[in-house]
């Protein structure tokens, strides 16, 4: 057996894992390279590699937020939008919401819609939503307009034709015509054939909208890996957790939009633990998923650049897509995050990011505006473990808070600390006690390069009593995209469909062709409402159409706490199909952290002063070392190559099993 690369792209850091037969033997973390990620990529590589031959390497997995960031920027591709007569209008149109700040401003201005108004064309022919052919395609209709299209220099396509779900000929025989005149044509029925005409829409827009970037991008990646001696095969994560060939990301493209925030969670499951809360702090931002019997909830429908309530997206404020996606709750809370005042002179810590040009002030890199990593460095949190950091520098950055606030330099890094944490609560309360689930019986799963130096005061304020930090919590995007299997989800919509065996079967063939092998496992799913609603759950399929109401009615009442029953449909067909053969790749140490003797002291490697205001103020604590650590009481920390641990006053660490630390809270039931 070879060696795997997983490599995960954030905003601040590129992180990459080497895992051989044994374990993870080598990791490396680097500073993003925007400008040119693939420049970044090669740099953590390389590193990671040491004396590794590149050749033994037999399996890439990446994650990346390219095709997010082409979103939230308008970076990608310009589209045309090609639908049925009579509905040219629904995306310009669109569906907004306004939220927090924009609630009462006079001069709210919406977003501009995905496609300008004047891209946006029609063609004859109609379908009802049962499948019937109302009005036959009118394939001069179709070659008028893509004649335009090719005039108006627009390289890209999207045809979402009315109801397509229910009988595509029309929108592959439309799709067909397009392709003689523009390079890159998307059809929603290639990508994604469910109901609800404006999501569909969209999510076939963004398809179109980032797949050129993302054709050029991942074919350069391996162009350069190539160059490097590495001639794997590439795989990107999708938004949902499956991990599909780099030609299938290209070609499914939004598909790939909630890459990287996926990978963590898939590292969080794999602790072990059967309930827990993902809690992960980059140097940009920080997202909180819940994981259930040791699986991460799922949602069908997520909005990118969408706005909401601490942490969570509304719809109509961004940009819906129907796909699969882990259900992650995001603020503008990390690291790199910046602390400023607003005009009337109150303390606030970010979105705003530093990045990683020109980053913290503390990275000497050009940077003057105090960040979170800056007051974590003030405080004594943090050392030059990974990459050297200069205090006065951070001092400086801080002191520019501490004079207008009137207070000791410790005093305004300590308070950027506090908010800081406030606000990842803040996502941790988006998918706990906002669904109403009770965050009090869960583990919290700390990871990303600031995550363990915050999450016992993140899990303080919910009574979570039991914070992980598994190995390699620094790079632990990048181990979880190792954690994961080849695999891919269709969906298609079907009004109770007469034979739903036939559906099923016919996309998981779909599925297995596009992943290109033959041995898979097959889960099925269901979305099932009450007859009369709008609205459907998604819920394990059943043969029995009695023990699929029950499903149903049990799944109802959780997610609306109302006990009810009543006729039921069957509204779209899901599969998610997995390469039975996928080689399982370890994420764990290739060589265990073995602990010190019990009574040893809890083998500190050194001391230092840390600020604890809880516990008296600047005080002498022990540093431990995950290779060392026996047991300790804070005030505490504990620290390697890639990641820092704070144990603030009434918490306890020790080693846990495969490298992790375990903090517990004292005198918690």
């Amino acid at each position: 057996m070879g060696f795997a690369i997983g490599v995960d792209v954030g905003g601040t850091f590129t992180d990459v894992v080497l895992s051989g037969p044994d374990g993870v033997t080598a990791v490396a973390k680097c500073l993003s390279t925007h400008d040119d990620p693939i420049a970044g990529i090669l740099t953590g590589v390389t590193r990671a590699l040491g004396s590794v031959d590149p050749a033994r390497v037999t399996r890439v997995v990446h994650a990346t937020t390219l095709a997010t960031n082409a979103v939230l920027e308008r970076t990608g591709a310009r589209v045309a939008f090609v639908t049925t007569r009579g509905f040219r209008a629904a995306v310009p149109l669109g569906r907004h919401a306004r939220v927090e700040e924009d609630r009462y401003d006079l001069r709210f201005t919406p977003p501009p819609p995905p496609v300008a108004p004047g891209d946006c064309f029609e063609v004859d022919e109609r379908v009802s939503a049962r499948g019937a052919v109302l009005t036959p395609l009118d394939p001069g209709s179709v070659r008028r307009a893509a004649a335009e299209i090719a005039r108006r220099g627009i390289t890209s396509a999207a045809v979402c034709l009315l109801h397509s779900y229910a009988e595509p000929a029309h929108e592959r025989r439309a799709a067909a015509i397009l392709r003689e005149h523009v390079p890159h044509v998307v059809a929603s029925c290639e990508i994604w054939p469910e109901i609800r005409e404006y999501e569909r829409a969209t999510t076939t827009i963004m398809s179109a909208y980032i797949g050129p970037l993302m054709t050029s991008y991942l074919s350069r990646l391996r162009e350069r890996l190539a160059a490097i001696g590495i001639d794997a095969p590439v795989h990107v994560m999708e938004s949902g957790g499956g991990v599909v060939s780099a030609e299938l990301a290209a070609r499914r493209a939004v598909s790939t939009i909630e890459s990287g925030p996926a990978a963590g969670v898939l590292a969080a499951a794999a602790t072990g633990l059967p309930d827990v809360i993902s809690f992960d702090m980059g140097g940009t931002t920080a997202k909180a998923c819940v994981v259930r019997g040791g699986r991460p909830e799922i949602t069908h429908e997520f909005h990118v650049g969408g706005k909401g309530s601490f942490g969570g997206r509304r719809a109509g404020t961004g940009v819906p897509i129907k796909t699969p996606a882990i259900d992650l709750a995001e603020v503008g809370a990390g690291g790199g995050s910046i602390a400023w005042l607003d005009p009337a002179g109150a303390l606030r810590v970010g979105p705003r990011s530093a990045g990683s040009s020109p980053g913290p002030a503390c990275y000497g890199l050009g940077g003057g505006e105090p960040t979170v990593t800056d007051a974590d460095l003030v405080l004594g949190y943090l050392s030059s473990a990974s990459m050297p950091l200069s205090a006065p520098l951070a001092a400086k950055a801080v002191d520019r808070l501490a004079g207008p606030l009137g207070v000791s330099r410790e005093e305004a890094a300590h308070a950027v600390h506090e908010i800081v944490n406030a606000s990842m609560a803040a996502a941790v309360h988006v998918v706990t006690v906002q669904r109403g689930i009770d965050p009090r019986g869960f583990a919290l799963v700390a990871f990303g390069g600031a995550g363990p130096m915050h999450a016992a005061g993140v899990a303080r304020r919910f009574g979570i009593a039991t914070v992980v930090v598994p190995a390699y919590c620094g790079v632990a995007s990048a181990a979880g995209l190792l954690a994961g299997a080849l695999s891919t989800d269709r969906v298609l919509s079907r009004l109770d469909a007469g034979d739903p065996a036939e559906v099923f079967a016919a996309l998981a063939a779909d599925a297995a062709a596009d992943l290109g092998v033959a041995r898979v496992r097959v889960a099925r799913s269901v979305d099932v409402r009450f007859k009369g609603q709008s609205h459907d759950l998604t819920v394990d399929w059943a043969e029995s159409r009695e023990e699929l109401a029950a499903r149903f009615f049990a799944k109802y009442a959780q997610v609306y706490g109302i006990v009810q029953q009543g006729e039921i449909e069957l509204v779209s067909y899901r599969v998610r199909v997995t390469d039975a053969a996928t080689p399982t790749t370890p994420t764990t140490p290739a060589t265990p952290a073995t602990p010190a003797a019990p009574g040893a002291g809890g083998g500190a490697a050194g001391r230092r002063r840390a600020y604890f205001p809880e516990a008296g103020g600047w005080l002498d604590v022990p540093v431990h070392t995950r290779r060392t650590l026996d047991r300790v009481r804070g005030p505490a920390i504990v620290e390697d190559a890639e990641s820092t641990i704070v144990v603030p006053p009434g918490w306890r660490a020790a080693a846990g099993p495969s490298g992790a630390v375990l903090l517990t809270l004292e005198g918690a039931a």
